[in-house]
């Protein structure tokens, strides 16, 4: 696995694989696919065991990026196409247990080993993941919080929250469903200084969003 020397949340389209690295829990990045999906790896520091949020599409370019580290699980944030093309072949080549919501699981190519609903936690070697969900973008999206408790959160959002806000809905019940849910599961719990890592393009965080709450609601997008 090759990374670039220094995180700041950009990756070129199918370029290099970005590393951030925690006290417990390092963080890739890696631009896959014809829509730049972000594929991200989860790795605990401790036991090496990871999770892969969204395989995306081209497995080969996902594999490299776990490398020999065990892969545990491939979570995927939400139902849509673009955010599952190398599942099959992923699980495929490394047994990793499936995730997703029951509400978009019917809608993924393998099997979901494990459901998740909102509030719920994964344990990663000796870390923890909790579970958010946000409705709209489909019934299913969630989004992934790891708290480090030598810093600020961490939240991978899908397509639910991008830098310029929320990912697009279907119509009014469901944008208003979706920026409910980030308001009161998101902006209302977390700090400024949460970074997140959206399903496509750069990272952003929480404080450079939230002044943008009432404009998004306004805009009706």
């Amino acid at each position: 696995m090759t990374g670039a020397s220094a995180y700041d949340g950009h990756v070129d389209p199918h370029g290099a694989i970005a590393v951030r690295t925690l006290p417990a829990l390092q963080i890739s990045k890696r631009s896959v696919g014809p829509m730049d999906n972000n594929a991200y790896l989860l790795r605990c520091i401790s036991t090496g065991d990871a999770l892969l949020i969204d395989a995306a599409s081209d497995a080969d370019a996902l594999l490299d990026m776990v490398g020999s580290t065990p892969l545990r699980y491939v979570l995927t944030t939400h139902q849509h196409g673009d955010h599952w093309q190398a599942l099959e072949d992923v699980v495929g080549a490394t047994d990793a247990l499936t995730i997703a919501h029951p509400k978009d699981a019917a809608g993924l190519p393998v099997a979901t080993a494990t459901t998740v609903e909102d509030g719920d936690t994964i344990t990663l070697g000796g870390v923890t993941l909790s579970v958010i969900h946000l409705r709209g973008h489909t019934p299913g999206s969630i989004a992934i919080r790891y708290d480090d408790p030598r810093g600020h959160p961490h939240l991978f959002t899908g397509d639910s929250l991008f830098p310029g806000g929320p990912g697009k809905t279907a119509g009014v019940e469901q944008f208003t469903s979706l920026l409910d849910d980030l308001q009161a599961r998101v902006f209302d719990v977390l700090p400024d200084d949460t970074w997140v890592y959206p399903g496509h393009g750069d990272d952003t965080t929480l404080g450079a969003e939230r002044p943008h709450l009432a404009e998004w609601r306004a805009r009706g997008w």
